[in-house]
């Protein structure tokens, strides 16, 4: 079909009622997003919806009304909290849930026995509706799954050919989605996070619950109450990645990212092809800045993007409710350790592996260094070691490793003895150092039981012939001791079974590139 474009003039809006009271499809702004709106009372209206948006039927419609008393005949009982809201906010960019009237058909409701109804602020929404005459149902005007259209020109993007008109309005206020409230639970809940805040309802009506749904996701089984909850919403084609870090450590991370894009605050200092969605400080131009964004960032080509974090409070938390399902709830706490675990065999050249790493902006935690740091002269771990491995290991206070070495390395047994007093020690001095974006390097991370410290672990192997020449070397032992030191570890298997990933370390396979191919995966 023709989609015509249509301006704010009465010819125009008494136009775009007209189509949706005949059962046509009109897109119109709010000061929200720009809504596609069919009659609510019409299933074959509605039904239309959900085919131009690509939009699953048992995802429930917020019903737009005009004036306030344009409620009673949708909903069985405007209860006492209802009207409370009703008389503070609206018009406003909030949505009540309620029980629906018999008028209220399943294909409007999502087949639930409720109804979401709210009354616009924008003028130009709220003169479409009245001209229409009927209750108008209206989603986002946007390709299912897609970020919502703040702009005409993102409508014409999705819809073009699709519904009977558009009506450009300008730029939305808000730019997120109304604030979903439902006030058949025990406690009012707060469905989806929008411009008015928990606190702004908490003002009014008391207590205000927010569903876990709005940060962590549905639970498997749980039925959508509201728009945005059950199906990953917001998304650009690009693979977005939340990253949750304090300006500097957001800086550092992404501009060691390559054949990536950043989403980040103004004056963030970034390297990379890069748009900024707002002020860090300012959560309603993030709100007004968020979708638009996400669309260029398809324009440009964009195919991974390192989000920039914000705030949960006020606003901010609409802006992060949207930027999660974006991102399909992929995320990196880099306030928290994020450790990249490595381990393989002895002279698996792991060493060469945790430089190129360290070259990304990881912070390397060798664990070797504190195996050492921890046998310094005087070791309060001394005694311990003197008596599983004898008294002549240590002289005037100084422990000779080598000796030590050939007692606990000849046999497993022995060197899980070694182990069984080193690593909780060990373990403790590497967990201190974790911060941020961290690689652990430890051969001996699983005898240490120290996966648990990881996101994820990468195996190093190596032909044995080539371990035992960098072992002579890297050591200066014979070739017997050599062997000895092998044979004292696991095998290969062992180490391949428990990790994530493995790099080939033969002296012929590009070890950057299968870095380079884990981290595209996990980061």
């Amino acid at each position: 079909m023709e989609t015509k474009i249509l301006t704010a003039s009465d010819t125009d809006i008494a136009f775009a009622g007209e189509i949706i009271k005949n059962g046509g499809l009109v897109a119109f702004p709010t000061e929200t997003v720009y809504g596609l709106g069919a009659n609510a009372l019409s299933s074959d209206a509605v039904k239309s919806i959900y085919k131009a948006k690509g939009r699953p039927s048992d995802n429930p419609l917020i019903v737009h009304i005009a004036e306030k008393e344009d409620i009673i005949p949708l909903v069985k009982e405007v209860l006492p909290k209802a009207q409370a809201l009703i008389d503070a906010f609206f018009p406003a960019p909030l949505t009540i849930i309620l029980k629906k009237s018999e008028i209220i058909p399943d294909a409007t409701s999502g087949g639930l026995d409720t109804v979401a109804i709210r009354m616009p602020e924008n003028e130009i929404a709220r003169r479409i509706i009245k001209a229409s005459g009927v209750p108008v149902a209206a989603p986002s005007a946007n390709t299912s799954g897609l970020p919502s259209p703040t702009r005409a020109k993102h409508v014409l993007d999705d819809m073009n050919g699709k519904i009977d008109a558009i009506v450009d309005g300008g730029d939305c206020k808000f730019g997120v989605e109304s604030t979903v409230i439902t006030l058949v639970t025990d406690v009012p809940t707060i469905l989806r996070p929008g411009a008015v805040t928990k606190e702004m309802l908490e003002e009014v009506i008391g207590e205000v619950a927010l569903s876990s749904a709005v940060l962590e996701g549905m639970k498997d089984g749980e039925i959508a109450a509201s728009p945005g909850m059950k199906y990953k919403h917001y998304s650009p084609r690009a693979k977005i990645v939340i990253v949750d870090a304090d300006k500097e450590q957001y800086e550092t991370f992404v501009n060691t990212r390559k054949n990536a894009f950043a989403l980040c605050f103004d004056g963030d200092e970034i390297s990379i092809p890069h748009l900024s969605y707002g002020s860090e400080n300012d959560d309603l131009s993030q709100a007004r800045e968020l979708f638009d964004r996400l669309r260029q960032l398809d324009e440009m080509g964009a195919r991974k993007v390192y989000a920039r974090i914000p705030a949960k409070s006020g606003v901010g938390m609409a802006v992060y409710n949207r930027l999660i399902r974006a991102a399909a709830f992929n995320i990196i706490d880099l306030k928290k350790p994020y450790t990249l675990g490595l381990t393989g065999q002895t002279g698996a050249g792991k060493g060469f592996v945790c430089e190129y790493l360290k070259e990304l902006g990881f912070k390397i935690i060798d664990a070797d260094y504190y195996s050492k740091k921890l046998t310094k002269k005087n070791s309060p771990i001394f005694p311990a070691l003197q008596a599983e491995f004898g008294e002549d290991i240590v002289k005037d206070g100084v422990l000779n490793r080598k000796l030590l070495a050939r007692r606990a390395f000849i046999s497993r047994e022995r060197t899980d003895k070694l182990n069984s007093i080193m690593h909780p020690e060990i373990k403790k001095l590497c967990r201190a150092q974790a911060k941020g974006l961290c690689v652990l390097d430890a051969p001996q991370l699983l005898e240490a039981d120290m996966q648990d410290e990881c996101y994820k672990l990468v195996s190093v192997t190596a032909p044995e012939s080539l371990r035992l020449k960098r072992i002579k070397e890297r050591d200066n032992i014979t070739d017997i001791e050599a062997k000895e030191r092998i044979s004292a570890q696991h095998p290969e298997e062992y180490y391949l079974s428990q990790s994530d990933f493995t790099v080939i370390n033969d002296g012929k396979s590009d070890i950057k590139e299968q870095i380079n191919r884990i981290l595209e995966e996990i980061l």
